[in-house]
């Protein structure tokens, strides 16, 4: 628990009094924000404002640091209530509030739709519901990993309980006794549809203690019994708690309350007059209007995020005769990287650590490892949230599930700037026989509508150990592609290993493998042994081509790629991928864009393809070894 949150059982009729006005006055701003900017959601914003007013008085914030290392952190899961949110966090002198009256929902301001944190004192960028309460879960993990006593609270809706995601954290904050995690939710029993009961009926109380959470039912406008249910819930309770607080939609207007058109819907001038009026309070559209016309339309600063340093740790190599998996190099690595980082590591599985191998590190410090099941969706936002709190995190997972299955969970922590680090095994038609339901072939264009998060994609275990390391080391979401056969170690052409000792490694980087004329083959991953494989067999035609390994599919060396321009005169890529958005729509777009003027050839995966052995699953695919042999030998 922070440094001051409920600390006597009872609170003071004047400290009930002041919450009353100080609510009063937020509910004007409420609607004088909506009103003003002719959209939002005022009425949820209301229904919510008299819990967060309470809620924001006795947790441990610091005005003058939001980021305070002390304080309290309050998660937000229906990003909508942001009206509620910006006049309580404007009021408590987080930031002037008339900044947030006049440029809500306006372009060039930071008071978005949906919280945003770039207001101070918002701690997360919400708004698809459903993954708030698996973020705090995640902080409230990581926090108390490092024994810190911050308490962690989450805001959610009624509605949004009908989100399968939220089930799956109910049950891992259960697992791993979250005792450090509150949530309140607003219990308004309205929705964009109506009754949420009739849209879909959920026993929300009932989920919850089922999943052994305690839970507190109370009035969400009656400040005494919150402040008893938080009390009772931060104080005697060594569980993860509930509180469902029952409320009243577009509470303290009387022609808004128990009306579902106002969850999303701003309150008209005159009616804005009128609801004033009921408040008792000043009119100020008028002044905050002309405030709004006089803003400037400018861009906002780009979220920047300081992350901590932790230490690679000591390459471990494979010489020439080693065959293994990149999947198994992995884990050594993570095991060695768990080493260098003593009780700042962590890692998530989804009930697959035999097969992605993190077993190794769960052997070794069980406590640092978190079996959360098969449940990727909100192990993926869990990951997310426990990365932000310092520790090092890696979440390992088949390729199909770790991108395919969550992309709106990555998209959030990228919107979030979290430190995760992606480990996703099991990629391309390399599964072989699991077939088609498990070939991750979509990875790279999933990850390419990401903004920040960068890929690596190694071609053998030295490069697997060395990329493993380097996404330990950097800041920022990284995701680690690996297939799942064995693969031998990569070496030149007198026999010593590419990726070995003296090998460094830096994103956007090419590798030359092989050197031959004319055409040169860009491949990446489980393709480059194939890719060797064809070219030994054509230097015995004496019909070489050059032979490039790209580890950083996202983000190719444009220079180096200008450089082998000028030396060839045909680019074909050889992927294990979706053609259509793999790396050769990648190099295409960058080849556009530098005025690189060669003919480029793709070959990749044009179908979904059948289940075997990977050799005969590639056959098929028209990806084997022959096949980039004759496409040389045509494009030559």
């Amino acid at each position: 628990m922070g440094l001051r949150a409920f600390k006597t059982e009872t609170c003071s009729q004047s400290d009930v009094v002041r919450w009353k006005e100080f609510a009063r006055i937020c509910r004007s701003d409420i609607l004088t924000m909506t009103t003003a900017a002719g959209s939002g959601h005022p009425g949820g914003s209301l229904s919510s404002i008299d819990f967060l007013t309470l809620l924001y008085d006795q947790m441990a914030v610091f005005p003058e640091k939001a980021q305070h290392d002390k304080r309290d952190y309050l998660f937000v899961s229906n990003g909508h209530i942001s009206p509620a949110v910006y006049s309580v966090l404007g009021r408590k002198g987080f930031f002037p509030v008339e900044e947030a009256l006049a440029g809500f929902r306006k372009a060039g301001t930071p008071y978005e739709g949906h919280v945003d944190t770039k207001v101070p004192g918002v701690e997360w960028i919400t708004g698809n519901l459903g993954q708030g309460l698996s973020t705090a879960a995640g902080v409230a993990l990581g926090l108390k990993f490092q024994n810190k006593e911050n308490h962690v609270f989450c805001i959610m809706g009624d509605g949004e309980q009908q989100k399968g995601q939220i089930a799956e954290t109910r049950r891992f904050a259960s697992k791993f006794n979250l005792n450090n995690l509150t949530v309140i939710i607003d219990y308004n029993r309205l929705q964009i549809s109506g009754d949420v009961d009739d849209v879909m009926r959920v026993n929300i109380a009932q989920e919850y203690r089922t999943a052994g959470w305690k839970v507190f039912e109370t009035d969400g406008h009656d400040f005494p019994s919150l402040y008893e249910a938080l009390y009772t819930a931060l104080n005697t309770t060594e569980t993860p708690v509930m509180i469902l607080a029952g409320t009243v939609m577009g509470k303290g207007i009387s022609f808004m309350e128990n009306d579902e058109k106002w969850h999303g819907q701003a309150l008209g001038e005159e009616e804005y007059h009128a609801a004033i009026r009921e408040l008792g309070l000043e009119d100020s559209l008028e002044k905050i209007k002309k405030k709004r016309a006089s803003l400037p339309l400018k861009g906002c600063e780009k979220i920047k995020k300081t992350y901590p340093v932790f230490k690679e740790g000591p390459r471990l190599i494979y010489d020439s005769g080693s065959k293994t998996d990149n999947r198994s190099a992995f884990g050594k690595a993570l095991e060695s990287i768990g080493e260098a980082n003593p009780e700042k590591t962590i890692v998530f599985d989804c009930d697959l650590a035999g097969s992605v191998k993190t077993n190794g590190f769960a052997k070794r410090w069980p406590h640092a490892f978190f079996q959360a099941g098969i449940q990727e969706h909100s192990t993926a936002s869990l990951s997310g949230g426990a990365s932000s709190t310092g520790l090092l995190t890696f979440w390992a997972d088949f390729g199909v599930f770790a991108a395919d299955e969550v992309y709106n969970q990555l998209r959030l922590n990228d919107i979030n700037k979290t430190n995760l680090k992606v480990a996703a095994t099991h990629c391309g038609l390399n599964v072989g026989e699991d077939g088609k339901t498990h070939h991750a072939i979509n990875y790279i264009g999933i990850l390419r509508c990401l903004f920040d998060f960068k890929l690596l994609t190694p071609g053998d275990p030295n490069q697997t150990d060395a990329l493993a390391r380097y996404a330990a080391a950097h800041g920022g979401n990284y995701f680690l592609a690996m297939g799942r056969a064995k693969t031998p170690v990569i070496t030149n052409e007198e026999g010593a290993p590419v990726f070995g000792p003296d090998y460094t490694f830096r994103y956007g980087r090419l590798d030359t493998i092989r050197r031959g004329q004319n055409v040169a083959v860009l491949t990446y991953g489980a393709m480059l042994p194939y890719a060797v494989e064809a070219w030994d067999s054509m230097m015995s035609k004496e019909k070489p081509f050059t032979l490039i390994h790209v580890s950083s599919p996202l983000a190719p060396d444009r220079d180096a790629l200008k450089e082998a321009a000028k030396k060839h005169d045909t680019f074909i890529v050889y992927e294990d991928h979706n053609i259509h958005t793999g790396f050769g729509a990648v190099l295409a777009d960058v080849m556009a864009e530098e005025g690189i003027n060669l003919p480029l050839f793709k070959l990749g995966v044009r179908d979904y393809a059948r289940s075997g052995v990977s050799d005969d699953v590639y056959r098929l695919a028209g990806l084997s070894p022959e096949d980039l042999i004759q496409a040389v030998e045509k494009h030559s």
